[in-house]
Order: C-alpha cells, then sequence, then structure tokens
C-alpha cells in the first residue's frame, strides 16, 4: 500500500470573502480543492484563487443539487466536504490523514465531531455538540441526499468515527442567525406543505416549548450560559414559525380558492 493516498475537499461558497480564507487555509494540506461558486459579487473569489485553480461558477440549485455538483467534480477517491464557515483543527486534519493512509476497504465514510462557536464562546451543550457530521466519504459510495434546506450525504457502507473537532463559525451575530431562522422555515413550512402535512395549532404551542425545555433542560444547555439560553430560547421561535408558517400557507391557499 502507498503511504500516501490523495484527498480531494469541497467547499460551497457565496460571498464569503470574512471567512473562507480560513476554511482553505485549514484545507490546503489536501491534494485537490474544489470550489463551486454560487456567483459571488464580493472578493470571495480572489481569495479562492489563491488555493485553488478549480472553481466552477454556477447558479445557486439548493444544498443538495450543489454538493452532489461538487462531489462529482472531484476526481479523488476520499473526499472530504467542508463548509466556507467551518474549519478543519490540526488535530482533525492529522487525523484524517491517518485513516485515508490506512485506507481500510471495510469504511465507505467517517463521521467527526462538529464544535460550533457562536455569541462569543465554544458551545458545548444543548445538542449542538457533539452534532456529528458525515463529512469523509469514499466518493464513488457517496451521494448527497435530503429536503432543503437540509441536506445529508449517504455512503453504501459501514461508517466509523473520528475524534478531532469540526470548527464552525456559524451565524455572525444574533441578527444573522435570526435571519437565518427565517430562511430556513419559509423553506421548512413550503416543505410540510407538500408533503400535506396536517396543520395542528397545538403543534405550534406544545413543540416550541418542548424544545426548549429538551435543549436548556435535558441536554444541558444552561451550562453554556446566557449563550445556551439564547440558542434555547431561538431553537423554539424556530419550531413556532415553521408552523406559523404553514398555517399562513394554508390560509392563503383557502382564501384563493
Amino acid at each position: 500500500m502507498s503511504d500516501r493516498v490523495p484527498i480531494s475537499v469541497t467547499v460551497l461558497t457565496f460571498n464569503e470573502e470574512g471567512r473562507v480564507r480560513d476554511c482553505l487555509e485549514s484545507v490546503k494540506w489536501a491534494d485537490e480543492i474544489i470550489v463551486v461558486d454560487s456567483l459571488s459579487t464580493d472578493g470571495t473569489l480572489e481569495i479562492v484563487k489563491e488555493y485553488t485553480d478549480r472553481i466552477v461558477q454556477r447558479p445557486w440549485p439548493g444544498y443538495v443539487e450543489q454538493k452532489q455538483f461538487a462531489l462529482e467534480q472531484a476526481t479523488h477517491e476520499w473526499l472530504l466536504n467542508v463548509d466556507a464557515d467551518e474549519r478543519v483543527s490540526p488535530e482533525l486534519a492529522q487525523e484524517i490523514r491517518n485513516v485515508v493512509r490506512e485506507d481500510d476497504p471495510s469504511f465507505a465514510g467517517w463521521t467527526m465531531p462538529r464544535k460550533t462557536f457562536y455569541l462569543g464562546r465554544w458551545i458545548t451543550r444543548g445538542g449542538w455538540y457533539p452534532d456529528r457530521k458525515l463529512r469523509l466519504v469514499r466518493r464513488t459510495k457517496a451521494r448527497w441526499e435530503g429536503v432543503e434546506p437540509h441536506d445529508r450525504v449517504v455512503v453504501d457502507g459501514p461508517v466509523g468515527r473520528l475524534r478531532g473537532d469540526l470548527h464552525h463559525l456559524t451565524y455572525r451575530d444574533m441578527a444573522d442567525h435570526l435571519k437565518r431562522i427565517n430562511r430556513f422555515t419559509t423553506a421548512a413550512a413550503c416543505e410540510m406543505d407538500e408533503r400535506g402535512k396536517r396543520f395542528v395549532r397545538a403543534h405550534m404551542l406544545l413543540n416550541p416549548i418542548a424544545k426548549f425545555l429538551k435543549m436548556y433542560l435535558l441536554r444541558l444547555g444552561f451550562l453554556d450560559g446566557q449563550a445556551g439560553f439564547v440558542i434555547a430560547v431561538l431553537s423554539s421561535y424556530y419550531v413556532f414559525l415553521k408552523y406559523a408558517k404553514l398555517w399562513e400557507r394554508r390560509r392563503a391557499a383557502r382564501r384563493g380558492s
């Protein structure tokens, strides 16, 4: 067996000039970096060109389709997918190189714990950690699936577990968090409506409360201080808002019929 097995990395970008450099720095050890850019209008591409010439620009079709497209551009068997707001820690990078070098044929992929930095601190409770993600996969055994905006990669075969952290620099601030909640709940309500999910008023009342209690108390979110409280409240708001938007869609449809 060769001492070195090449690795491809895929990254999706759109106006990420403030974050993409640190992301690419953390994976510059890879043999191939492929960036699929959704027509950025800031300085993202100028930064990306310092790290790779494998750049494809195409309009945004959705998370699943864009990530599947990126996977299909890779040329090496082992593929690592990271987002522009993520960084591969040095410990994780070494662990990835080790398992790829061993190239154990019994594994089709590897999960890794993702640790999020939010509101000035690393979040370690409330269900946000270890937040395992399947990101290192055998390209020929992997495919992206899911319902927008929730994507997932699926592999044909057993999956191992890595210990090094994937660092996630998520929402820039609370305003950014709320902006994404608004966008994602619209997509979630649309998806529920298309599936014919029935609107139940009790879900809009009780499910947000259950979400808060689960994150803040059962999953010890209170140990993350004020940030843990904010996360639990906004997660509860997310649940409320997706049901409220489902109700709004159904109401508009009845009035239009």
